[in-house]
């Protein structure tokens, strides 16, 4: 709770007369391919104001749910003092966020979610800690480093925070007794853990990693290692079948391995290097410069064995100071030209490559897919928190629903495919299934083709070649069929390819098709 004059925060003993009655029992185990919708409660409603858990359960849940999402990830649910540091400076490790409502609304958020077959997974922060003596864990005991380092190594250089001394054993203790707290008391489903990096190494992620022996000699935190073994496997024995995904840019090998193989019991991580490659590409490179072996081999770059959550963005590209991929395509068009009834060319190739982008990532980068709340209808602008520079606004700290639902508007098409983007792969496992296979690379024309599962991809990137009767290989023999097109009216498009014919298989073992430049296509086994 708030002093609204000092602006001190203090405890709350939190007692209600009658516990929580759980409607709804949900198995984790029962989702095969994570499809994860990246939320945060506060900001979650259109109204320049802090929302609750209660609103976000009745009002966004549902919206998550009809899209076809089947976890959703919520951020900012530990207890922190400032509101902008979106969760991730921690002061109460075990408090529901007071900002949003009771420990019973979020029971009540947890509880609808599984009524709606979707997981939940918490955002947690075991990486390192609020350095705020008033609120924080650190001068708790008089020592100055409670659960910390005494040493400089309890100072992050990053993050101005305090940094766990992952080695003792009551430190351990706390954290685990976090761990079990959640899946216990809330039944949260898993976690994604945040600053992985940080904690695997004793240089908080700031060196390259440039060869094998980064990843297991010097500078390798192993006290940290062997924390995150034991929470792992205490998730999976509270839990069985918990999600527990590691934020880790460092590719550490064995992150998302067995215990009983060497390795720390995570069930994925996020390709972290995916987003900053499309940002990378949008800001740097025209359209006629993209570079097909560069983007096969960011997107299929991974270990095998190690399942990889891919993600075109999340909500660090849209914090202010930087843009989404939406931004960076249409920037300020986005407020003038987004009347389905406008043709500005802007737009009309923001909205195709919006879409090409975000199916490239699906289909190619991952065996799970991740999206930032918004961001899957092409959300304008940036997220900008209250704060003194902004005049302590809401005005950037919200979520605009009404532009994906007003059926006048293009956004309503970027929510479209996505929704069927979505519903196509989980009707054939994508992208759950082995990876992908390269089929065909036509540099000329700009044209990957790929197949993953029994589905066929065709990516066409030209800027302005449109290709009759393109030919490429495919497996098996048969007949193909349209089954998502990026060019689809219904979806922004111009419409350019009939979704009712069959595709043969030659007896040369090639598909036959039209590909519209700026286009992406699926294709299916004829049944």
């Amino acid at each position: 709770v708030q002093d609204p004059q000092s602006h001190d925060f203090s405890g709350q003993v939190w007692e209600p007369d009658e516990q929580y009655h759980w409607r709804n029992d949900f198995d984790p185990s029962s989702v095969k391919v994570p499809l994860i919708y990246e939320a945060h409660v506060g900001m979650s409603g259109e109204e320049g104001r802090v929302h609750s858990y209660r609103e976000f359960a009745n009002a966004t849940l549902p919206r998550i749910a009809a899209d076809g999402y089947n976890i959703v990830q919520l951020m900012a649910v530990q207890e922190h003092p400032y509101y902008g540091s979106f969760g991730y400076h921690v002061s109460s490790f075990f408090a529901p966020s007071s900002r949003f409502g009771t420990p019973e609304d979020l029971k009540y958020l947890v509880d609808t979610a599984h009524g709606l077959g979707i997981a939940v997974l918490l955002d947690i922060v075991h990486s390192h800690a609020v350095k705020n003596i008033a609120e924080g864990l650190n001068d708790l005991d008089g020592s100055g480093n409670l659960y910390f380092h005494g040493d400089d190594r309890g100072n992050h250089p990053q993050w101005d925070s305090k940094v766990f001394d992952y080695g003792r054993p009551e430190v351990r203790q706390f954290l685990l007794s976090n761990v079990r707290y959640w899946l216990e008391e809330f039944r949260f489903d898993g976690f994604r853990f945040d600053g992985i990096t940080s904690m695997l190494y004793w240089h908080r992620g700031c060196e390259s990693f440039d060869n094998y022996s980064k990843y297991f000699t010097n500078g390798v935190d192993h006290d940290a290692i062997l924390y995150l073994q034991l929470a792992t496997t205490l998730a999976q024995e509270i839990r069985p079948g918990a999600i527990v995904i590691a934020e880790d840019m460092s590719g550490m090998p064995g992150l998302c391995r067995p215990i009983s193989e060497g390795g720390v019991g995570f069930t994925a991580r996020l390709a972290m290097g995916i987003p900053d490659f499309w940002i990378k590409l949008l800001k740097h490179s025209r359209d006629e410069d993209w570079n097909l072996d560069e983007i096969w081999g960011t997107l299929t770059n991974r270990r095998h064995g190690e399942a990889n959550i891919a993600y075109a963005e999340s909500h660090d590209q849209a914090l202010v100071g930087d843009k989404t991929l939406a931004f960076w395509l249409m920037d300020q068009k986005m407020y003038w030209n987004m009347g389905k009834d406008d043709p500005d060319p802007v737009v009309e190739r923001g909205i195709a490559l919006h879409k090409i982008i975000r199916l490239l990532t699906f289909a190619l980068g991952g065996e799970g897919w991740l999206n930032f709340m918004g961001n899957e209808f092409g959300h304008p602008e940036w997220l900008d928190f209250p704060r003194e520079g902004n005049g302590w606004s809401y005005h950037y700290c919200r979520r605009q629903w009404s532009l994906a639902d007003n059926p006048a508007l293009k956004y309503a098409w970027l929510g479209a495919f996505d929704k069927a983007m979505l519903e196509t792969g989980k009707q054939h496992g994508v992208p759950g299934l082995e990876r992908a296979q390269n089929l065909w690379m036509d540099y000329d024309r700009k044209i990957i083709c790929a197949r993953r599962g029994d589905l066929v991809f065709v990516f066409n990137l030209s800027v302005d070649i449109s290709v009759p009767d393109f030919e490429f290989p495919v497996p098996g023999t048969g007949a193909y069929r349209l089954i998502l097109d990026t060019d689809a009216r219904e979806l922004g498009g111009q419409g350019r390819v009939d979704a009712n014919i069959e595709y043969p298989v030659s007896e040369e073992g090639k598909l036959t098709i039209y590909s519209p430049a700026r286009t992406a296509m699926v294709f299916a086994p004829a049944k």
